[in-house]
């Protein structure tokens, strides 16, 4: 029953977009509300299916005949699929409520229709290589998810931003889809099955190291796992909001999903496995906070947030994966735990925020955090839930972020503490990186609110701004409330956690996260902490005897006039933080030049480009094209001249015969 439900929201999803374009000509308003309750309705379904299966009730798998070789319509959901599927149709139907009142008909006719049946074809697609038990099925939806995911993407394909980062990420998809291809191909070498899961295999071979490599360059991609990560600042940018919440929250996810399958295929893994994804994990967490605190877009900074906490779930996923290897359960336990739990935090908390942009960017009119300002006077509920989603992504208490942190921080003290040799030392060493990333989002988050909702407002969109619409302010609210609810009561996840834990490795089903985590006074001190913060904010609003209000600036700074442009900008509060990464991060400026006494208006700016992409992928690729332009200037179609190199082809041959 759980696999029909699943494929039952998974059709629903995937319907609803195409249901909607059939009235969408007729009557808009019908369209969207069709739109919006089959979307509902599949998420209805798939929810109710992962929760039966996190309350433990079945486990039955779904077969039907395929005619495609080696395929066959195999759907099966276990706690760790269950995790994601429940994700994945919560978000998504939020997202599509969302939509509503973000993206509207009236301001886009020509693009709304399409992107319906895109986002709902996203959603289908995930849904299905979620329950997938046979690799080509597996193939299918994530094929589907992925060309779903570059229409909607470009679903306004007039805007040449969107053209460039669509075809950016079309091309990775592509390499990506390439390596697990060859993965699968490898993996029915091995086993002569396309099954899923397989288990078993014999991780010592040279074949298990290529597959290993293989699923770690195709899911890292997607994940954006960095240096893998080229596509993903410019695609969540770009994309409409909800279908960047849907990018960001859950569809680089499916990376981490693929890496959780992977270890599982193997008995007895090597240790360098674990040691390259907690490398990796530490690499993306501190260079993607690095590079969110040079960013002046609002979205392209949320998608660096992306590669940090994309970096954080790996390194989790790599102290789980030593523990593997060097046979020590309590690692296992609390680094898969840390993983799959900031997988759903940062689901909630990112999908928050990029809600909270979306409302912002529809009020300033620009994505440009320095064009902003004064936003939380008039809009207060954004700028409250903004907040909150702030706090969690820094993994601050009372809020999810912290808890699911907790596990990683805890697993690496452990394996430092009760370990011996180089692995303890390493990950000993992880502590202080992940406090870093802590501390630099902090700095960062701090930089974007203060920009954004105080101060004084740097454009015209700014001082007329006015609140969003219910319809996007709900899905910000439900979310708000599911960080609040998972950081003040963390011992509601421990039963779903211990059970995704044993189904990944038997051996792990005696251990309890509640003997290592102190998660219980922790919910105690989370929910006073939010009980007196709760009260400081009613004594404040409501208890303060009302005084008379005086408006003027916010602060004047000394000057008898002051302007919007004497305040901090994004560029100038990080200033110092970017400094200090300036050897990755190579930012680049536009110095003043004061040549006279009464200087005439000049003009200062200060970028931080894709290093990975701008500096090392397009230049590699340019020199690529020079070369094959040279092999082109000998090939001028001429018979004679053909003649000849096949002539000189054959002498060389010969003295290379002798």
């Amino acid at each position: 029953m759980n696999a029909t439900l699943a494929l039952v929201g998974a059709t629903l999803a995937g319907a609803s977009g195409f249901v909607a374009a059939m009235f969408g000509g007729r009557s808009p308003r019908l369209a969207t509300r069709l739109n919006v309750w089959i979307m509902l309705l599949g998420a209805a379904a798939g929810i109710t299916a992962a929760l039966r299966v996190l309350a433990g009730y079945g486990d039955v798998t779904l077969h039907h005949a395929w005619s495609v070789p080696g395929g066959a319509i195999e759907l099966y959901l276990d706690p760790i699929a269950a995790i994601f599927l429940l994700q994945l149709f919560f978000i998504g139907a939020l997202g599509s409520v969302y939509a509503v009142g973000y993206w509207q008909p009236e301001q886009h006719p020509n693009a709304t229709g399409r992107l319906r049946v895109f986002y709902g074809l996203m959603v289908a697609g995930m849904a299905l290589l979620i329950v997938a038990n046979n690799s080509i099925l597996f193939l299918v939806g994530w094929e589907t998810m992925a060309l779903a995911a570059f229409l909607a993407l470009t679903a306004e394909d007039c805007n040449a931003a969107n053209r460039s980062s669509g075809f950016v990420y079309l091309v990775a998809t592509r390499v990506g889809t390439l390596a697990l291809i060859a993965m699968f191909a490898l993996l029915h070498s091995v086993t002569s099955s396309f099954a899923l899961p397989i288990g078993g295999v014999d991780a010592g071979s040279p074949a298990a190291s290529a597959i290993f490599c293989l699923g770690v360059l195709g899911f890292g991609l997607k994940a954006g796992l960095m240096p893998l990560h080229i596509w993903l600042p410019a695609a969540h940018a770009n994309a409409p909001t909800h279908v960047s919440a849907m990018m960001s929250g859950v569809l680089i996810k499916l990376g981490i999903y693929g890496l959780i399958r992977l270890g599982s295929f193997f008995t007895q893994i090597p240790l360098w496995w674990g040691i390259a994804l907690f490398g990796l994990g530490a690499v993306s967490a501190v260079l993607g906070v690095a590079f969110a605190l040079g960013q002046h877009d609002i979205k392209r900074l949320l998608a660096y947030h992306s590669v940090e906490n994309i970096g954080i779930i790996v390194m989790g996923l790599g102290v789980a994966m030593i523990g593997r290897a060097i046979g020590r359960a309590d690692l296992v336990a609390l680094g898969l735990a840390g993983a799959l739990l900031h997988t759903f935090n940062h689901g909630m908390f990112k999908a928050l925020l990029f809600f909270c942009a979306g409302s912002i960017i529809a009020a300033a009119k620009t994505r440009e955090i320095n064009q902003m300002g004064a936003l939380g006077k008039r809009m207060p509920y954004t700028a409250a839930a903004f907040l909150i989603g702030a706090v969690a992504i820094c993994g601050l208490p009372p809020l999810n972020g912290f808890i699911s942190e907790l596990f990683v921080y805890v697993g690496m003290l452990r394996g430092g503490a009760l370990g011996s040799g180089a692995t303890a030392i390493l990950l000993v060493f992880g502590v202080p990186i992940l406090a870093l990333v802590g501390a630099l989002a902090v700095a960062c988050f701090v930089k974007v609110h203060g920009i954004v909702f105080l101060g004084e407002p740097r454009s015209i969109a700014c001082t007329s701004a006015e609140e969003s619409p219910n319809s996007m302010l709900r899905p910000m609210a439900i979310l708000a409330t599911g960080c609040i609810l998972i950081g003040v009561a963390p011992v509601l996840a421990l039963g779903v956690l211990e059970h995704a834990i044993a189904s990944w490795q038997l051996g792990v089903a005696s251990v309890r996260l509640t003997t290592m985590v102190p998660l219980v006074p922790l919910m105690w001190a989370n929910a006073t902490l939010l009980a007196a913060v709760g009260g400081v904010a009613l004594l404040v609003t409501h208890l303060v005897p009302k005084q008379t209000a005086v408006f003027g600036p916010t602060w004047d700074c000394g000057y008898v006039a002051p302007s919007p442009r004497m305040q901090y900008t994004a560029s100038s509060m990080a200033e110092g933080l970017v400094g200090l990464f300036a050897i990755f991060l190579r930012p680049r400026t536009q110095p003043v030049e004061l040549i006279a006494t009464f200087p005439e208006r000049s003009h200062f700016e200060s970028h931080v480009p894709e290093v990975a992409l701008d500096l090392v992928v397009v230049p590699a690729l340019r020199g690529l094209v020079s070369t094959a332009d040279w092999f082109r200037s000998i090939q001028p179609a001429r018979t004679h001249l053909y003649i000849v190199y096949i002539l000189i082809a054959l002498v060389g041959m010969l003295f290379v015969w002798h």
